[in-house]
């Protein structure tokens, strides 16, 4: 049985794909570098703003002394823009409230920050609907690496396939099938629906 469905964020409850790479590009363009759109989707997608610098010092030759600064700065653009742009959107809140009525945990894994989760959730008004939410400041390995998947699974105390997973990109569904849970695979926040979530969990359930 289907106890808890954890959810990515970002490209999942939250359509700010767009808005991570317009924020990173900023702050990088001060030192005139630029990640082109087609390479962020290819490459960067689903990465924690430390992890992309780390690989840009890699590719691109930054040094790494600006890593503080950089990623400081794009979580302060990254908070204007969510607090510009991120609003409620009824069916998650839908879909979450009537989650939460039948009675199954509901928590947010994501490879943001703490404060940008914090504000992305209170923008969206979901974070009454959940139990928690577990950033990549609560792990030591961000995903693609499962550490974030089973936190959370740990601490509601449940086994992996109790559990359902909703992932939309390449990091955050390798991590999510390495954590043994469940996954749903979406391709846009418009695919989180209750109805398409009650659906995969009927299907999982009547497999088992």
């Amino acid at each position: 049985m289907i106890k808890a469905i954890l959810f990515d964020m970002d490209g999942v409850l939250i359509e700010a794909k767009d808005w991570h790479y317009e924020t990173l590009n900023s702050a990088l363009a001060i030192f005139g570098l630029n990640i082109s759109r087609t390479e962020h989707l290819a490459v960067y997608d689903g990465l924690p703003t430390k992890k992309k610098l780390e690989m840009l010092t890699k590719v691109c030759g930054l040094s790494p002394k600006l890593h503080e600064f950089l990623n400081a700065y794009k979580q302060k653009l990254t908070h204007q823009v969510v607090v510009e742009r991120c609003r409620p959107v009824f069916h998650h809140q839908y879909a979450l409230s009537q989650l939460k009525r039948e009675g199954r945990h509901l928590a947010v894994c994501s490879n943001s920050v703490r404060a940008t989760v914090q504000s992305m959730m209170e923008q969206a008004d979901l974070l009454q609907y959940l139990d928690f939410f577990v950033s990549n400041q609560d792990v030591t390995r961000a995903k693609p690496d499962p550490e974030i998947y089973q936190v959370a699974i740990d601490r509601l105390g449940l086994k992996p396939e109790q559990c359902l997973i909703l992932e939309d990109n390449d990091h955050g569904i390798q991590a999510a099938r390495a954590s043994g849970a469940n996954v749903m695979v979406v391709a846009t926040p418009n695919d989180v629906t209750y109805d398409r979530i009650s659906r995969a969990i009927r299907d999982i359930e009547a497999a088992a």
